[in-house]
């Protein structure tokens, strides 16, 4: 694995998915060879000057490339700009998911993340919809990436795991990798990420097919989806929320744990109570209290704790894919293998390991995300038809 920071696992997965989002590569050089020498610092996991310039390095890239697809759209090449705007919004992702709740800059860098996006798909004209799910007296945002074709297509509805968003969830190219083989995408900014928590307030909660069942239900009423070929794919924490789903909300058709999560007690609880461990963002715990809506560690382990496959996967009736790293450091491989063990009424239940010779073999394949996406979507294609 291409390792940028090799002493600091946050940054370097961050750097990682930045260039596979749509990220230059001499635009990241840019924004971090400044980092290297900080990144090799005692301490700087948990470094507020490190953390400060991590997020001012990639907030002044963001800017720049922004202003380079403002000066695009002015001069009318809309293609152009709108490129640079989904470049720019993917450099505000990568600084705003580092940033504390606390501070006042973030929800201005996720502001700049979402103008930035949204104009960007507009300017390239990708079949893309910003819908709203109604979800217990509120809404949920969400993007709805069509599938090219007549008639009803199926469709997957992609959930998160911990620190991303909707709109990261379409740069990653799932989605258009779907629409490729015909299938349609509903992409949710679910109880816990994206806007739901950032602008409504709303942490997660355990019972995932709560969302699943609002986002089914208004699919159903849409035209061009077939709701009998409706299933449901989830990364890193989503290896659980996708299998809780299918468990309990018998409407999905199809299965997918990108990344595997069968107790959350042996990951995020480790995690947790463990600071060497490895963490998908700075400032882990703070973030974990926000999402998980608790007042201290302690009261966030017990909510962590609720998040279990035991009892749970059994119920699966509908074919489960479970992709998993080989080297994933979050995740022990045990929890993928002990999920598929566990769906014994599920009709094709299979396991999918990346090794580190094909990539992959990072936590969700966050060092080659288009080896799993890859098999992600043709399984999907496969299972659906």
């Amino acid at each position: 694995m291409f390792e940028y920071f090799p002493t600091h696992y946050s940054w370097n997965m961050a750097t990682l998915m930045a260039a596979q989002l749509g990220g230059e590569l001499s635009e990241i050089d840019e924004a971090c060879r400044p980092l290297q020498e900080l990144a090799k610092r005692e301490g700087a996991k948990d470094d507020p000057v490190a953390h400060a310039q991590w997020i001012e390095r990639w907030s002044a890239l963001a800017r720049k490339v922004a202003g380079y697809a403002r000066r695009d759209e002015s001069a009318g090449r809309a293609l152009s700009a709108g490129k640079k705007y989904l470049r720019a919004s993917v450099y505000w992702l990568t600084a705003e998911r580092m940033a504390s709740h606390s501070s006042p800059d973030k929800l201005d860098m996720y502001r700049a993340m979402v103008e930035c996006f949204g104009r960007g798909v507009d300017l390239r004209r990708e079949p893309i919809e910003f819908v709203e799910i109604p979800y217990e007296g509120t809404t949920l945002p969400a993007l709805f990436h069509r599938a090219p074709g007549g008639g009803r297509r199926p469709a997957m509805i992609h959930f998160d795991g911990f620190d991303v968003t909707k709109e990261w969830m379409h740069l990653c190219g799932m989605a258009r990798e779907l629409a490729a083989r015909g299938v349609a995408t509903l992409m949710i900014d679910h109880p816990g990420v994206g806007a739901a928590l950032r602008l409504q307030g709303m942490p997660v909660n355990h019972d995932s097919e709560r969302w699943a069942t609002a986002a089914l239900d208004w699919l159903e009423r849409r035209a061009d989806v077939d709701p009998r070929r409706v299933g449901v794919v989830a990364m890193s924490l989503g290896g659980y929320y996708a299998p809780r789903a299918a468990a309990f909300e018998k409407r999905l058709a199809a299965c997918v744990a990108w990344g595997a999560r069968w107790d959350n007690a042996g990951s995020h609880g480790r995690i947790l109570r463990d600071p060497n461990a490895a963490r998908s963002v700075t400032g882990w715990v703070e973030h974990a209290l926000r999402y998980y809506g608790a007042k201290t560690p302690e009261e966030a382990y017990e909510k962590i704790a609720k998040m279990t496959l035991e009892g749970v996967a059994d119920k699966i009736a509908c074919p489960l894919l479970v992709v998993h790293g080989a080297n994933d450091r979050q995740v022990p491989l045990e929890q993928a293998e002990r999920t598929v063990r566990a769906a014994v009424n599920s009709p094709r239940a299979e396991l999918r390991i990346f090794t580190a010779e094909e990539g992959g073999a990072e936590h969700v394949g966050g060092d080659l995300f288009s080896a799993t996406i890859d098999y992600i979507a043709d399984w999907t294609a496969e299972v659906l038809r």
